[in-house]
């Protein structure tokens, strides 16, 4: 019994190691998930999904090492997350620095026009802005007039507005409607008064 209590608590590497490697892993995952672009982060086809869940299960052995104990696992974990609540603090005080880590946004779409460069370089595919803007009520790219891709990965979409003539023949359209209703509704009025 004293084994396995001694197997799950003491610690294999010296503490310091065991606070080291998870901050270098996370500072080195910081900077490939930067350099991968912001597509990966919300636009994930099955391959990038893979390639998250195998980088998981790669990095495993980097931040414990040989250590497999409870309390090595734990320190392991309380490190990144210490770590990333600290960057992530010092980040929304320092707007400059944030957006260098961050990067900025990258506008897909201008004036209705499909910005074929940008989606190239966030390495977008026509068919993937098409269902973001399906996802978020768009019928047609043709209803867009400006999507943008925020660092974070999400894609902002405004519609398009109705010119002026568009905007008058709409509102006559509905006031022809009311006033065929109101014909409509004198009619049926006329029919029952009127004797047969």
């Amino acid at each position: 019994m004293h084994i396995l209590w001694h197997d799950m608590f003491v610690l294999g590497l010296p503490l310091a190691e065991k606070v080291l490697r998870p901050l270098i892993v996370y500072a080195f995952l910081i900077v490939g998930l930067r350099m991968a672009g912001k597509r990966e982060l919300a636009q994930l086809n099955p391959f990038d999904l893979v390639v998250l869940l195998t980088l998981s299960n790669t990095v495993q052995n980097a931040i414990i090492g040989d250590d497999n104990t409870v309390v090595g696992g734990l320190i392991g974990a309380a490190t990144l997350l210490a770590a990333n609540y600290l960057v992530v603090r010092f980040l929304f005080a320092h707007d400059r620095l944030e957006k260098l880590v961050e990067g900025d946004s990258d506008i897909l779409v201008e004036n209705g026009v499909l910005r074929e460069d940008h989606l190239k370089k966030e390495l977008l595919k026509k068919h993937q802005l098409e269902t973001a803007a399906h996802r978020q009520g768009f019928g047609s790219m043709g209803e867009v007039e400006r999507a943008v891709l925020e660092p974070g990965g999400s894609i902002y979409f405004v519609g398009k507005k109705p010119s002026l003539d568009e905007a008058q023949q709409s509102e006559l359209l509905k006031r022809l409607d009311a006033i065929s209703a109101t014909l409509g509704d004198l009619r049926s009025r006329m029919d029952k008064l009127s004797p047969s």
